[in-house]
């Protein structure tokens, strides 16, 4: 999704290209096309289209992803509030 940007340059999204095991399930879930498998290990093709919604790194087996809701998070903190969740107790990180 290359013309999507929220504030580029300040992603918390990272990936530990040595756990990976190019599964795929980043690549399936985000909902920005952040990640393409090339090869047998998932790329960052597109870190400025990351929105910190956590899809890859919840749904990633090995936890080789790693971030961390922040600035582009605004989808994740309306949904934790509309399922009525506190942001911080589900990530561990105080957002609001």
């Amino acid at each position: 999704m290359e013309r999507f940007r929220y504030l580029p340059g300040v992603t918390t999204l990272q990936l530990d290209t040595d756990a990976c095991v190019g599964c795929g399930m980043c690549e399936n879930v985000c909902p920005h096309t952040v990640f393409l498998i090339k090869g047998k290990k998932a790329e960052i093709e597109d870190p400025d289209g990351c929105m910190e919604c956590g899809a890859c790194a919840q749904n990633c087996p090995t936890r080789a992803i790693r971030v961390t809701p922040g600035v582009g998070c605004a989808a994740y903190i309306i949904q934790t509030w509309i399922k009525g969740k506190n942001a911080a107790s589900c990530t561990g990180v105080e957002c609001c």
